[in-house]
This record gives C-alpha cells, sequence and structure tokens, in this order.
C-alpha cells in the first residue's frame, strides 16, 4: 500500500509535468504553414579575387542583379540571378567611396544604401557604384551612428537606421537631418520598443516598421508613426531563444517580401524564417554545414520580384539563391 502511495505521489505530479510542458510546446512552437523552399544554387567561396568573399553581410536586389556587402573586403560585388559576377566597387578605408565594415543594404530610387559598421554611417551609392553623399557621423546624439547595422528607405526618401551600439531605430528625413527615434540611446532593454542590439531594419509598402532586435532574438513592428504594434520570437517576444519554429538565435537581417511577408536570417540557428505580416510562422529553410543548402551564420537575406530568395551566408564565404517549392 504505501508502494502505490509513493508512486502516485511520485507519479501525478510528473505526468502533470509532462502535460503542462506538451500544451507549453504546442502554445509557443507554431506548426509549419508552407512548403519550404528549394535550393538552387550558391557562389562564391574565401578570398579578395572577384567573386570571393570574406564574411559577406548584407544583400540587396536591383534590376536583376544581386548587390553583395563583402564586408571585411570593403567592398561590393554585383552578380546576376545566376551568381556570374559582373562589377564591384569600394575599397577599405573612411574616404568617400571607401568602405568600413558594410553591413546590411537597401536599394531606393537607384541608390544603394550601406550600412557602415566601422565608419558610423550610412554611405550612398549609385547602382553603378558612384560614390553620392554619405549621411551620419560617429556618436550618440540625434543624427549620429554608433555602428548602423542596417538601412530602409521609404518610397519618400526617408531613411530608417538600425543603430547598432546606440540601442535605436533612429528615422532621418531624405537629407539626413534627425526626425525621431525608437528606443533609449545606449539602454537595453527587453519590454516592447527597446532593443537590444538592433541589427537590421525594413520597410513594407504601407509603412509598417520591421525591426530586427538582434540579441533580443526578436523581430519589433511599428506603424508609419513610430507606435509600437507587436512583437514575436519565442515566448512573448522576450528575449528567449531557442531552434524551434518562429524562435530565434540572434536574428541579423530582415526583409519584406513582394507579397509582404517577412523573411529573416536566424544567425546562430542556421536558417531562413518566414513570417505573415503579422508574425504567423510560416515556414523555415536551411541547416548547418558547408553542402548545398547549408549554412554556416546566415547573416542577411533579400527577394527578387518573383519570390526568389537570397542569402548571404557569411563564415562559407557565399550567396545561395532559393526558390519556393511549386
Amino acid at each position: 500500500m504505501q508502494r502505490k502511495t509513493l508512486i502516485n505521489w511520485i507519479a501525478v505530479p510528473l505526468l502533470t509535468i509532462v502535460a503542462l510542458l506538451i500544451i507549453a510546446f504546442l502554445a509557443f512552437v507554431p506548426s509549419v504553414q508552407e512548403p519550404a523552399y528549394i535550393f538552387v544554387t550558391a557562389w562564391g567561396e574565401p578570398g579578395s579575387a572577384p567573386g570571393q568573399f570574406r564574411d559577406p553581410t548584407g544583400i540587396a536586389v536591383a534590376n536583376d542583379e544581386v548587390f553583395v556587402a563583402d564586408s571585411r573586403n570593403g567592398r561590393i560585388q554585383v552578380f546576376d540571378f545566376d551568381g556570374v559576377f559582373k562589377r564591384q566597387f569600394g575599397t577599405p578605408g573612411e574616404a568617400s567611396g571607401e568602405l568600413g565594415r558594410p553591413m546590411n543594404l537597401a536599394i531606393n530610387d537607384d541608390e544603394l544604401y550601406v550600412a557602415e559598421h566601422f565608419n558610423d554611417r550610412i554611405q550612398v551609392f549609385g547602382l553603378d557604384g558612384t560614390s553620392k553623399r554619405a549621411i551620419g557621423v560617429p556618436g550618440t546624439g540625434p543624427g549620429q551612428f554608433n555602428a548602423p547595422g542596417g538601412v530602409a528607405v521609404a518610397n519618400d526618401g526617408r531613411i530608417y537606421v538600425a543603430d547598432f551600439y546606440n540601442q535605436r531605430a533612429q528615422l532621418l528625413d531624405p537629407d539626413g537631418k534627425f526626425v525621431r527615434q525608437l528606443g533609449t540611446t545606449g539602454q537595453v532593454g527587453i519590454t516592447s520598443g527597446e532593443f537590444n542590439y538592433p541589427t537590421d531594419i525594413a520597410l513594407a509598402v504601407d509603412g509598417t516598421l520591421y525591426v530586427a532586435d538582434g540579441y533580443n532574438d526578436r523581430i519589433q513592428v511599428f506603424d508609419p508613426d513610430g507606435a509600437f504594434i507587436r512583437k514575436w520570437g519565442g515566448p512573448f517576444g522576450m528575449n528567449i531563444f531557442g531552434p524551434f519554429n518562429g524562435w530565434f538565435a540572434t536574428v541579423t537581417g530582415i526583409a519584406v517580401g513582394p507579397q509582404g511577408n517577412i523573411f529573416t536570417a536566424d544567425f546562430y540557428n542556421d536558417r531562413v524564417q518566414k513570417f505573415s505580416a503579422n508574425g504567423t510562422f510560416l515556414t523555415a529553410f536551411g541547416e548547418t554545414g558547408v553542402g548545398p543548402g547549408q549554412f554556416s551564420h546566415p547573416f542577411a537575406v533579400t527577394t527578387a520580384d518573383d519570390g526568389t530568395v537570397f542569402v548571404s551566408d557569411l563564415l562559407n564565404n557565399r550567396v545561395h539563391k532559393w526558390q519556393r517549392s511549386r
């Protein structure tokens, strides 16, 4: 009798815990809603010659061309959609036309916006590589940057910047003048509207702003006036990382697809995740490794008008091309 009582005393709480864990898993780990994407090709290898990379970071698409921030080589390389090298521009340095650790990229109105981690500025180029202007200077004040990680540009020319070490996202007018910021300068936080090293930023057609809140392992969403809308990534979007569907282990890149879906580079999970505009998990693709369709820390993601996805694969020193399964 005592033995049965002891077994019941152990079993009931244990079963209760297991049941609660299953409920929690179902509540916080969504199921796949769409088929995974199909790997098409990859190009690049370590080095400094044309078509080679030393830590490719940012990536953007315009006019059937793929622009890649070749970070440690201090340059931008341009390829066609099949990975054929076309041209390059930029050299390491601080002067106009030179680049200090280029990061995430954005293209608007036939201009390429480059977030420069080392030079604390956004440099703007023509798509032919002509340096046009620089926006921002080092610092913590309005319109100043401390290692910007990503940039987005609205159709009216307003500029949004993920200001990495300043723990904020800034909005500037087309001339680079400060308008407002999200987050508190220099202050890390996990509540809504606070940041923990924001890495990238993207804009939807309606002006909705998506911020890759890198080390909070989440995405934060704001309306065009800067009001917080929602967040996602792990339980309650509260800096809980993991390998499950919809969770992140440092999100470093974000892009809005042609149908308004959100693509994210899930850095330490070695995958790309896709969400609806409201944060519903749809699918994920990629796994850890060096083979075809495998990643070693994907850093940035972008999409073409036909839905083709391009990903910069940081430590494998290459670019991937993926397409949706038919």
